[in-house]
């Protein structure tokens, strides 16, 4: 089977780094699924605009080549990174093969622009670039159980730090709201709790760098990059 990507994800995030570890984590975060010249067809999104929710297959892009044989075993961020669990338990993604599914919210279709059909969605979980393969539409009736047994993510990760930010961000008020979201839930390295230690990663075309020290996370600078 040869795959090609049919679309790529346009969002803030700029690396793998601070973005969230599930799509629906940060439901403010926006980006659009923008098509591929093959693929700008509005005959091919016709009737998405029916639906809530869409699941998007794509693949782990940035992920590193594989060095040797695939490993049957992984260490979920979820678990502090210290328990090693089946590849197939989780949603890592060192995978031997690279491929992520995700729900998002389908907030708008826009079916006429120059760069043909776009989709606007929110709550991805994708890094800026990343190459989508395939889109389906989320249906309740099929694709919901919520009394299924979840193992060890039972349940969603909840805010664990209050954000406070040393300066004004130089954003509109949604993409600042963003920002908090994300930051709330602790972007940081499970092993790396360091107080002393400042962290970074891009959004935006901004560099957030902060600082954790207990429930605190404060945005010491956003500099342009």
């Amino acid at each position: 089977m040869e795959l090609k990507p049919v679309a790529y994800y346009r969002g803030p995030f700029g690396s793998k780094f601070g973005i969230p570890r599930q799509s629906g984590l940060a439901g403010a975060v926006t980006g659009r699924i923008v098509f591929e010249p093959a693929f700008r067809d509005a005959n091919a999104v016709r009737g998405l605009e029916g639906f809530d929710r869409i699941w998007l297959i794509w693949g782990f892009s940035a992920n590193r080549p594989a060095k040797g044989e695939w490993q049957p075993t992984v260490r979920p961020p979820r678990l502090g990174g210290n328990a090693r669990l089946g590849v197939w338990a989780t949603r890592s993604p060192f995978r031997p093969n690279p491929l992520g599914l995700s729900a998002v919210r389908l907030l708008r279709v826009e079916a006429e622009g120059p760069e043909g059909p776009v989709l606007h969605v929110s709550g991805a979980d994708l890094m800026d670039g990343t190459p989508v393969y395939d889109i389906k539409p989320y249906i309740v009736y099929a694709d919901s159980f919520p009394d299924a047994a979840s193992g060890f993510a039972a349940g969603a990760p909840v805010p664990v730090l209050q954000v406070v930010f040393q300066a004004e961000p130089p954003f509109p008020e949604e993409d600042t709201e963003a920002l908090r979201q994300i930051l709330s839930l602790d972007p940081r390295p499970a092993c790396q709790q360091d107080a002393e230690k400042s962290f970074g990663f891009p959004f935006q075309g901004f560099d957030i760098r902060f600082q954790v020290s207990g429930p605190v996370l404060t945005v010491t600078e956003i500099l342009p990059l």
